[in-house]
């Protein structure tokens, strides 16, 4: 069988020569590469030398033919190779490259994470890759071209694709004068430049894309941590790019011979294979036909030995009242002064300033290797303010913090606190917004109830009947609302009787026939207020929108009652619930995340955050950038979903906690002593004397910010 002979001629190192036969397409070949060290007199003889013995000859290393927008220029020294070949054909591999870049950025896309999904992309060249650009286009804006930089020395970094397009209207008919005249500038100083501008560059991007022996200009530091896009890389430089601390490396070449070579090479074998005059006379069907049955995809590295993935999420953040305002210093200092003129100044003030970054969150790791990081982004408004104003005041500054979360790199924004209640519960901003949006309501839901049978289950005052429903009664306040839905049809399913309470009547009897739906056997029963059942209840779960207003009457309450607060504000302050020591008053259910977590206080223990927080973060894990949970109706299916996912993602409910703190075992044991000595005295209403909590902690605990 006759040999077919490629030789690739290559501006770059000639450290990466190799001569090798192998089979292609049916076919022997044996493959020459000369690197002529960025000598272009040296490639123009090689060329001349081995042009009459090959069947084709590929060019590497240099520069395609630019074709940015609509309009072409061509590169003078690519030119002038090509033209110095005239016996056999010569690839620089471009048209290969054409389509075989577009389908690795669409593959990786659909196949790792969704890596792309508004990431920070730093391109070394946008002109040398601006197909590659167009691609990765389709699903982030967070675009940066270092062209201007690395090729002429202007301190500049463009900053979508039409300033990369007006670039090249500009400079590319005059770039190689302009190259050569920056090329006169002391070696030491271009270095000293470039480093300090690229440097700053690449720490702000996610993903670098270029040639790999162009990554040594970003400098050492700039890349730790970052997913690298090039071509064609010999393993050498997979780990010294590791070395670097780079995370991976993705090779969108593939791998299609024994060895890794350049499209330039697989280009040319293609060409002697089908014993074509040049690369143009190969149909593009022919190449759909020769890779149709190969297993195409790009080569996904880990210079560290191990698969790391980093997804990114931003969340909302505000004060809850006057009194978090006084966190801060300044404001601390001056309302000594005069506090009933400083604070509802402040108040009113913060509500109009624009949103910024709270906190940086890193070190989540869930136990699938997958790890995130995100942002708290500060709203200033109090539930107060907020509802002083029409809901577009609040979209505006939502979608601001959307915009701030966008440019971050963040794949998804959670709402916390009350500006997921605001409005239509996050629908408008999800619709406005540049990013997936979530309220967090599902595993606020999830949470709640988590944290409830925790809470029921360490008490241990209630049994379970024969059918394994739970022998008691739970009312859900606010149960026409998101969360309160939610939890009502859960417990609905648990629970002898279910009473449902909410001054929405027509919702509740709608809230009545979705339960019965599903749930034919279950007790629900209606009510528009809490108080008229309260002193029966074994569990009750808060959820409402009142802003702080007063829900229920907690001296009604059966003694040994299990209170999930879900609500933000809290319905039930720390004054209220000191009264009744023998009821166990649960803030909603905190999530403890997995992994060593740095962030700033916000009011939590270490590591822990509300469940609105943990449902962004467990959707950022799973890569599911989507608007999970908006709008006032939960899916329950979503509730029992987030709360597998969050399993996976190593989430667990954190120590339960009320307003003193995290319930210890002792604490919890006696608010049972208190409620079984409290029940023999109980008569269907309140106590004539509540009995005192011996050793109680003080009445609050100190929170900076809240997110639930």
């Amino acid at each position: 069988m006759q040999t077919k002979n490629v030789v690739s001629i290559s501006l770059g190192a000639s450290a990466g020569d190799y001569d090798y036969t192998t089979r292609f397409m049916g076919q022997q070949f044996r493959l020459r590469r000369f690197g002529v060290d960025h000598d272009v007199g040296r490639a123009l003889d090689l060329l001349a030398r081995w042009q009459g013995e090959c069947d084709a000859i590929g060019l590497g290393l240099v520069s395609d033919h630019l074709l940015v927008g609509t309009r072409r220029w061509e590169d003078p020294i690519t030119a002038e190779l090509e033209a110095a070949v005239c016996e056999v054909p010569v690839t620089t591999g471009a048209r290969l490259r054409g389509f075989l870049d577009e389908w690795a950025i669409r593959h990786i896309q659909a196949h790792e994470q969704r890596c792309f999904t508004n990431a920070r992309v730093l391109f070394l060249s946008g002109l040398a890759n601006y197909a590659i650009a167009q691609a990765v286009s389709e699903y982030t804006h967070n675009l940066s071209f270092a062209d201007p930089l690395l090729q002429l020395g202007i301190p500049a970094i463009l900053g979508s694709v039409a300033q990369l397009e007006a670039y090249a209207a500009l400079t590319a008919p005059v770039q190689r004068p302009l190259q050569a005249l920056w090329g006169k500038a002391p070696a030491s100083a271009r270095d000293v430049w470039t480093r300090l501008m690229l440097g700053r560059a690449a720490r702000d991007a996610s993903v670098l894309v270029g040639p790999h022996d162009d990554l040594a200009a970003v400098g050492r530091g700039a890349l730790n941590h970052k997913m690298v896009l090039t071509s064609a890389i010999p393993d050498a430089e997979v780990k010294r790019l590791g070395e670097q601390g780079v995370d991976v490396v993705i090779d969108r070449t593939p791998q299609l011979l024994e060895r890794v070579v350049g499209l330039n090479v697989i280009e040319a074998m293609i060409i002697a294979a089908l014993g074509r005059q040049s690369r143009d006379d190969v149909l593009h069907d022919e190449y759909l036909e020769i890779f149709g049955d190969m297993k195409l995809a790009p080569r996904i590295l880990f210079p560290s030995g191990r698969p790391r993935r980093v997804n990114r999420f931003a969340f909302v953040i505000h004060p809850l009242s006057r009194e978090y305002l006084k966190a801060a210093k300044p404001v601390e200092l001056v309302s000594r002064i005069a506090p009933s003129v400083v604070l509802p100044a402040v108040e009113k003030l913060i509500a109009y300033s624009p949103p910024f970054v709270y906190s940086k969150i890193t070190g989540i790791r869930s136990p699938t290797g997958t790890e995130a990081e995100g942002w708290l982004i500060t709203v200033g408004g109090t539930p107060k303010e907020l509802l002083a104003h029409s809901p577009e005041f609040t979209y505006r500054r939502l979608l601001a913090a959307a915009k701030i979360a966008e440019g971050l790199g963040a794949q998804i924004m959670g709402l916390g606190a009350f500006t997921k209640v605001v409005g239509d519960a996050g629908v408008t901003v999800a619709k406005r917004a540049g990013i997936p949006i979530t309220t967090g309501n599902s595993y606020s839901a999830s949470a709640a109830l988590w944290a409830a049978a925790d809470a029921v289950k360490r008490l241990g005052l209630l049994s379970r009947s024969e059918d394994g429903r739970v022998a008691g009664k739970a009312m859900v306040v606010g149960a026409t609302g998101a969360i309160g839905s939610a939890c009502a049809r859960l417990l609905a399913m648990s629970f002898d009787d279910v009473y449902l309470v909410s001054p929405e009547i027509g919702k509740l009897l709608t809230l009545r026939e979705t339960i019965l739906a599903d749930t034919p056997d279950a007790g629900v029963h209606l009510s528009s207020k809490a108080d008229e059942n309260l002193r029966d209840m074994d569990l009750v779960v808060t959820a409402t929108s009142g802003a702080g207003k007063k829900v229920l009457d907690i001296m009604k309450v059966k003694p040994g009652c299990v209170i999930t607060d879900v609500a933000r504000p809290l319905d039930l302050p720390a004054s209220e619930v000191a009264k009744r020591p023998d009821v166990l008053v649960v803030e909603s259910g905190e999530i403890q995340l997995p992994g060593g977590v740095r962030m700033r206080d916000i009011g939590l223990p270490d590591g822990v955050v509300y469940a609105c927080l943990a449902e962004t973060i467990v959707l950022a894990l799973e890569g599911r950038f989507e608007s999970y949970t908006v709008g006032r109706n939960i899916e329950w299916e979503k509730v029992k979903e987030i709360y597998k996912l969050g399993l996976k993602h190593g989430m667990r409910l954190a120590a339960i906690s009320g307003v003193n703190g995290p319930f210890s075992d002792e604490d919890i044991g006696r608010v049972r002593a208190l409620a079984l000595a409290a029940r023999g005295r109980w008569r269907g209403r309140e106590p004539a004397s509540p009995p005192a909590r011996e050793g109680a902690p003080p009445a609050t605990r100190p929170e900076v910010h809240a997110g639930a």
